[in-house]
């Protein structure tokens, strides 16, 4: 019930936030629009009054460069010379900037563009005249003067601008009028945002009042839901802590019996070995062949059967008997496995890459053991007539959640070698207990060796995986924290 109160307000506040969000995006574009067109219309004002201003002036400068023409043809006074010699300066200017403008309508350029045509005749015809006069050619100046050809250019002009002027003029009272529909419509728009909003903030007020009952029902229920839930979690949490204390009671109990018995089963080995011993040195003359290899083999097994206890042995301790954890250099723990297998690397002519490592928070006891396990195996399971190569490599590891819990910086060690190799389907069970790939003709050992590099792993609150290729060599990835504590240290 409190599910569908929640779903049915969340759908009513979208539903008005998705219309809100609608009537804004409308009014957006409308004021949008609105700007658009208003700085158009105002662009092409601002036009149309420059054609007719520079239209304006090129026409008065041809006619002040024109009557200083007449003045100056009819008088040889050359004081006309000078509106004349300055109108025609500023034709010139004037002529450039009408050739840069651009009307919006096609017809229109088309005569500005025959004004400056015409203007640019005139002032041929102008220059014409008055040079003749300094020329005194006045007579024959005269005579062009009278023949009309520049009159019938200037009334042609003059004609021009007119209707270029005429037709600006209507084009801007259009577009005042746009202007002026323009400003309108934006008003309007601006008053139906303004009653489209008010509309939604009534709605919201209506929904929000209706809303509140609801919201209390849901309170109401959800409330009663947490006290379930409580109750259910603290009984959960009861029965988790009961089963977490029984299980680690149960495996101090295991370990405990795990070290006891093995502790214990080491005098009756002791026995048949000292016992074998005593056969074999007093009495193998009369035990015979046969009776020799008997016993060869019960010494045999008792060998195997206490390398077996003491690998129980400190399986079991690894949790039991750890030591705190300190500043622990692992390049100073690789070289002191190094040196400890050196007779087995010389034998093998076994080769190490060993990339620098950092210092970390570990039991520095456990770390020698786990990369004695590791390189150990290295160098025994190799091929045939190969000498080992082994690479030590190390890189930043990206911490998951929980990893991120227990520490921000991790390292991930990886040891590559170019041994025999596994199948990957042994890829996890390598790690189990006594779990052999091999014979014991073929390699020596227990094959409990893995489990307890798996062990140290875990009480380092680390990971290990291994990956292979039959044939092709191993690697084997060590996940461990920079600053890490024992597991079990904080109620694991």
């Amino acid at each position: 019930m409190a599910s569908k109160l929640l779903n049915n307000a969340r759908t009513s506040w979208l539903l008005l936030g998705a219309v809100m969000m609608c009537l804004i995006v409308f009014n957006a574009i409308l004021a949008v629009s609105s700007m658009e067109k208003l700085t158009s219309t105002q662009t092409s004002l601002t036009n149309t009054g420059d054609i007719i201003v520079k239209l304006d002036d090129l026409h008065m400068s041809v006619l002040s460069a024109e009557s200083g023409q007449r003045g100056y043809l009819l008088t040889e006074d050359i004081l006309y010379l000078e509106p004349y010699l300055a109108a025609l300066k500023n034709v010139q200017a004037q002529i450039t900037e009408m050739a840069a403008v651009r009307s919006e309508m096609p017809e229109q350029q088309l005569r500005i563009d025959n004004v400056i045509r015409l203007s640019e005749a005139k002032i041929t015809e102008l220059v014409e005249t008055v040079e003749l006069a300094r020329q005194n050619k006045e007579a024959l100046a005269l005579t062009l003067l009278k023949t009309d050809h520049g009159q019938n250019i200037y009334l042609q002009l003059r004609a021009e601008v007119y209707t270029v002027r005429q037709t600006e003029k209507a084009f801007r009272k259009t577009l005042f009028e746009r202007l002026s529909k323009g400003r309108d419509e934006a008003l309007l728009n601006f008053v139906i945002s303004g009653v489209l909003s008010s509309v939604l903030v009534i709605l919201m007020l209506v929904l929000s009042w209706r809303n509140e009952s609801k919201e209390k029902k849901y309170l109401n229920a959800l409330e009663q839901q947490n006290e379930g839930l409580t109750q259910k979690v603290a009984e959960r949490t009861h029965d988790l802590q009961l089963y977490s204390e029984e299980l680690s009671r149960s495996n101090r109990e295991l370990e405990d019996f795990a070290f006891v018995a093995s502790h214990d089963l080491q005098e009756p080995l002791r026995k048949i070995q000292a016992f074998g011993d005593r056969l074999e040195s007093s009495f193998s003359q009369n035990l015979g062949e046969q009776g020799l290899d008997y016993l060869t083999r019960m010494r045999n097994a008792a060998h195997r059967m206490s390398a077996l206890i003491n690998d129980l042995l400190d399986f079991s301790r690894i949790s039991t008997r750890g030591r705190d954890f300190s500043a622990t250099d692992l390049n100073t723990v690789i070289i002191s496995v190094l040196d400890d297998l050196e007779i087995a690397i010389q034998e093998s002519n076994a080769q190490f890459t060993i990339e620098p490592m950092p210092t970390i928070q570990a039991d520095h006891s456990q770390l020698q053991q786990l990369f004695l396990n590791l390189l150990s195996n290295a160098i025994k399971f190799r091929n045939a007539d190969v000498a080992p190569a082994i690479n030590i490599t190390i890189a930043p590891h990206q911490p998951n959640v929980m990893q991120q819990d227990i520490c921000a910086t991790w390292y991930a060690i990886t040891l590559t070698d170019n041994g025999i190799g596994f199948a990957e389907e042994y890829a996890e069970k390598i790690f189990t207990p006594f779990q052999r790939l091999h014979g014991r003709s073929e390699y020596k050992g227990t094959g409990i060796g893995l489990a307890v590099c798996r062990r140290i792993v875990e009480r380092h609150r680390g990971l290990i995986s291994a990956s292979a290729t039959l044939g092709a060599g191993a690697t084997f990835t060590i996940i461990l924290p920079a600053e890490g504590t024992p597991f079990g240290a904080r109620g694991d």
